[in-house]
């Protein structure tokens, strides 16, 4: 089962450079993401979200390599793959996974303006490094659905004490 870690900055760069850093840790082995997100509020007061992860992309691409398979079996590979692409296309766009949409919005809500959100849905990690690696950026923890035990062990180690 997934953990789901909500940390916050003062500031999209911050935001932006940890979604940076989890690719390059997830190389590294050190984390496996299920999904993430990144939402800021700008100094006028409006929120933006990112989703790291396109359902309408990974559909779109299964259905094409699908419609592709069904496509040579009739001698047609070129009409099976766009085919399949849009279907899957379509399909992508309305399955939902990982990070509900509406629980970013809502967090993205309660952002101070100009500050910013990173959203991760984490399958495992190393904690350890992970956390060192998260010290520089100075995060907040505004949500997360790990036990109360292992979310202060989490705070305490980002505020470095």
């Amino acid at each position: 089962m997934a953990d789901l870690v909500v940390l916050g900055f003062a500031d999209k760069e911050k935001a932006e450079s940890v979604l940076r850093l989890s690719k390059e840790l997830s190389r590294q082995e050190l984390l496996d993401l299920e999904d993430a997100a990144l939402a800021w509020r700008t100094m006028d007061g409006k929120i933006h979200t990112q989703q790291t992860y396109s359902t309408t992309a990974a559909g779109a691409a299964g259905g094409a390599l699908w419609g592709s398979l069904f496509g040579l079996l009739f001698l047609m590979p070129v009409f099976g793959a766009a085919v399949g692409a849009a279907t899957g296309a379509v399909a992508g766009k309305l399955t939902d996974i990982g990070i509900n949409d509406a629980f970013v919005k809502e967090i993205a809500a309660t952002l101070e303006p100009g500050h910013a959100a990173v959203f991760a849905l984490v399958r495992r990690s190393t904690p350890d490094r992970v956390r060192d690696a998260l010290r520089p950026f100075k995060p907040s923890v505004l949500r997360t659905s790990l036990t109360k035990e292992r979310e202060e062990e989490l705070v305490s180690a980002l505020q470095g004490s």
